[in-house]
């Protein structure tokens, strides 16, 4: 009985431990969603793209790195963050956006 829970015990912690990870890596993952979405709507509402990234940065995880363009009719936005972890547990989580700008809904060419 001794010997299997000095096995357990060490198997459960490990295991607690990588759900715990497991949870911190999929709300960052949600924040960096959230953060580009956020932005690319505020890029498209013709807000200062200044207030903008602030609007970005203020959603999105420490650390991250916002990177915001206007391609044609569309604002892109993509949030990058690290997620700390040992080895190959230590990740960048990745989140794109895309908004149609406002200020060429209804305008002819």
């Amino acid at each position: 009985m001794t010997a299997e829970a000095a096995v357990a015990v060490p198997v459960l912690a490990v295991f607690a431990l990588a759900l715990v990870w497991a949870l911190m890596a999929a709300s960052a993952q949600i924040r960096c969603v959230d953060a580009a979405r956020a932005g690319a709507r505020a890029a498209a509402r013709s807000e200062p793209e200044a207030q903008a990234l602030e609007v970005t940065r203020s959603a999105a995880p420490d650390g991250a790195e916002v990177a915001m363009e206007r391609a044609g009719e569309l604002w892109r936005v993509r949030v990058s963050a690290p997620m700390p972890g040992l080895g190959p547990l230590a990740l960048t989580l990745h989140a794109d956006a895309a908004a149609l700008a406002e200020d060429t809904v209804g305008a002819t060419t």
